[in-house]
C-alpha cells in the first residue's frame, strides 16, 4: 500500500509521514475521508485542517483489497476488526488470543476479550492500570488507542462483535 501511494505521487516526498497517509491516518482504504481522495473536499476543509496535496490522484482509495482463501478443516473463524485493534496486536497474536479464549471460555465473548486486551496494553504503554484509562473521558482516551470494532465469526456459526462497552 505504501508504495502504491508513493508510486501514484512521486512528486510527494511526505504522502506518507509516520508510517501515516500525511501524516495522518494510518488506513490506505477507506470509505470516508474524502479529503484525501479528491482535492475540492481538502480545499473544502477549514485551513488550518487542510493537507497540502499534490496532484489529482488520490491518496486513499474505498476499493477493497481482496485475497481469497479457499477454507480447511483446520480454519476455526474469521475475525473482522478495525485498524485501532493492530496499534497493540499483531495478526498472530490477534490469532493466539481468540484461540485461547475459545479453549478456555467456550461460552464466552472472543471479540470483548480482544478488547479488554486492547486496552489494558494501551494502559499498561501510558504508564497506569486499566481502571486509570477507564477513567479518562472517551473524546480525550483517544490520545491512548483508537476506537475499535472487533467481530469475531466461528466458522461453525457464531458470531460475537464488540465495539468495547468501555469505548
Amino acid at each position: 500500500e505504501v508504495a502504491r501511494i508513493k508510486n501514484e505521487h512521486p512528486d510527494d516526498s511526505k504522502c506518507i509521514v509516520n508510517d501515516r497517509v500525511k501524516g495522518r491516518l494510518k488506513v490506505t482504504r477507506a470509505f470516508g475521508a474524502g479529503f484525501l481522495k479528491k482535492p475540492k473536499l481538502n480545499e473544502a476543509l477549514l485551513e488550518m485542517f487542510r493537507n497540502e496535496y499534490i496532484g489529482d490522484a488520490p491518496y486513499l482509495s474505498c476499493t477493497p483489497s481482496l485475497r481469497h482463501h479457499r477454507l480447511c478443516p483446520r480454519d476455526q473463524f474469521l475475525v473482522l476488526s478495525s485498524d485501532g485493534l493492530y496499534q497493540y496486536l499483531s495478526n498472530q497474536e490477534v490469532v493466539c488470543h481468540v484461540e485461547n479464549f475459545m479453549e478456555k471460555f467456550p461460552d464466552g465473548d472472543p471479540a470483548q476479550h480482544l478488547i479488554e486486551e486492547l486496552l489494558f496494553r494501551a494502559a499498561k504503554k501510558a504508564g497506569m492500570d486499566l481502571h486509570e484509562l477507564l477513567d479518562i473521558p472517551q473524546g480525550d482516551r483517544r490520545k491512548y488507542h483508537d476506537d475499535v470494532t472487533v467481530m469475531v465469526v466461528s466458522l461453525e456459526g457464531r458470531i460475537w462483535k464488540s465495539s468495547g462497552k468501555y469505548l
